[in-house]
């Protein structure tokens, strides 16, 4: 009976989806980059062989469409010297990702290795259109506002400074202080900026935070010693830079701050060799070059002057004080009309600093050349009613001197108001500066900050003969004149005649 009850049961009825036939594995389709790891690997290990293989292997999956292992390939054949295949390889890149600015970069680049300048120039142009609005800003604030960090602030406060706004990097790094007051970079990197302003007080403050912090924080005591340094104080400038020589003792400015310390001490033999070791540590920071033309220039070595002061030139052209250091080793090489052009470079260039002109009107009135003397005399006296306008500066008492007898010779009198300063047996060198449009001009080899290349804190160093006189942290530096001159009688004249060495 069990038996037929079961036989006549009714089959229950098969559910719908076992009704439904099954469908099949979907087809994997091959991913263009899956190897991009891989190739990234070997060409930072620089193992170009193996890269190639694997770019070629991904380049037959993909069918030639990986951009990626292109623009490798592309790379690897600008090194290898083929820069015409890699120049088509970048238009590819361009081809599959034209709104990548970073592709128009590099085929501007391969068109300037094979020495078209001008189109070179018309993707670069193209590229920065691309460029434009600056994304990495935008979400280093967008992480800030969801999570404060110490390193969000420190490469947002670079990105400012990239761009040249210092004010806007304060702030950031104020705002970093603030969020966290116990990180010596932060603390080291806000004093580095105070100072490179001249804020020399909030400098201090700051500077002085990170080494309670970190009392071996090498840039913190660089930094120190370089304001001990512009006030003078050499020996204990010297004390610190000790320290900091023990922890990173191939440093350029470190050895450029040395040199200069024995320089305001008058070590002239001990300031040479020690700036010799920066700009061997350093041959392309045109900073030291210039510290060494100047230190040869006051031994009177100006053939080696000369060689320091052109290699200056060559990193840094359009800088009118070093024209014009030029123009006075020159003089002093008894080539006159090659000092000639480089005063009025000098001129062309510097458009503020009354020196440059006052040193030209020397040696053209030497030259008897009164006409054009006259001249630069005029627009010296331009330059200095307009720095008196703008701020209540002093000059050095030589170069009033100098003014005022050229003046006489020239037979234009002493109108000019001069403003002598008070001595001082701790300023009697002077910090040397890099020309700006303002009168207030950023000491050249202020300390290295981030990512500008400074090459010293303080570069005091003494004028040439003839040329120096004081200048104070808050005016202008002034620059040297030409050689100490004599004052003669003129058979037919009754002003003195200013003579050269």
């Amino acid at each position: 009976m069990a038996e037929e009850r079961l036989a006549t049961r009714t089959p229950f009825p098969e559910s719908a989806e076992s009704q439904k036939p099954r469908l099949k594995k979907a087809q994997e389709f091959p991913i263009l980059e899956k190897q991009n790891w891989l190739i990234h690997l070997h060409y930072i290990r620089k193992d170009y062989e193996a890269c190639k293989a694997v770019i070629k292997e991904q380049l037959q999956e993909a069918q030639g469409l990986c951009e990626y292992a292109i623009y490798v390939q592309a790379l690897i054949l600008r090194l290898e010297g083929n820069i015409q295949e890699s120049l088509e390889l970048f238009q590819t890149c361009v081809v599959l990702s034209p709104q990548c600015a970073d592709n128009l970069k590099q085929v501007a680049r391969s068109l300037f290795l094979l020495g078209k300048h001008k189109a070179a120039i018309e993707v670069y142009n193209e590229a920065a259109k691309l460029n434009q609005k600056d994304w990495a800003q935008e979400q280093l604030h967008n992480a800030l506002h969801l999570n404060r960090h110490d390193l969000t602030y420190i490469m947002l406060g670079k990105i400012h400074l990239l761009e040249g706004d210092v004010d806007k990097a304060i702030d950031i790094y104020k705002k970093a202080v603030e969020f966290s007051p116990e990180n010596t970079e932060l603390l080291t990197t806000l004093g580095l900026l105070y100072l490179q302003l001249g804020i020399y007080q909030k400098a201090f403050e700051h500077l002085g935070n990170a080494l309670t912090y970190d009392p071996t924080n090498y840039k913190a005591i660089l930094a120190a010693g370089s304001m001990m340094q512009t006030h003078g104080d050499f020996d204990v400038a010297l004390t610190k830079y000790r320290v900091v020589a023990c922890a990173v003792p191939e440093s350029p400015p470190l050895w450029n701050n040395i040199g200069m310390c024995f320089f305001g001490k008058k070590k002239y033999v001990a300031a040479i060799s020690c700036l010799k070791r920066a700009n061997y540590l350093a041959p392309f920071d045109w900073k030291i070059l210039y510290n060494l033309g100047l230190v040869h220039l006051t031994m009177q070595q100006y053939a080696s002057a000369f060689h320091f002061l052109s290699a200056a030139i060559n990193f840094q052209p359009k800088m009118g004080e070093l024209y014009m250091l030029l123009a006075v080793a020159l003089t002093n090489l008894e080539d006159p009309e090659n000092a000639k052009r480089a005063y009025a470079e000098a001129v062309r260039l510097d458009k503020c600093n009354p020196l440059v002109n006052l040193n030209y009107a020397v040696l053209l009135y030497n030259q008897g050349e009164k006409k054009g003397a006259l001249a630069q005399y005029q627009e010296m006296e331009k330059k200095v009613h307009l720095l008196q306008d703008s701020s209540s500066l002093e000059f050095d008492s030589e170069m009033v001197d100098m003014a005022q007898k050229l003046g006489a010779a020239l037979q234009v009198g002493e109108a000019l108001v001069w403003t002598k300063p008070v001595k001082d047996t701790k300023s009697k060198h002077r910090t040397t500066s890099a020309s700006k449009a303002a009168s207030l001009q950023q000491p050249l080899g202020s300390n290295q900050a981030l990512g500008q290349a400074m090459s010293s804190a303080a570069a005091y160093r003494k004028l040439p003969s003839g040329a120096g006189g004081t200048s104070h942290l808050t005016k202008p530096p002034s620059l040297p004149l030409e050689p100490e001159p004599t004052v003669e009688a003129h058979p037919n004249e009754a002003s003195a005649h200013i003579r050269e060495k």
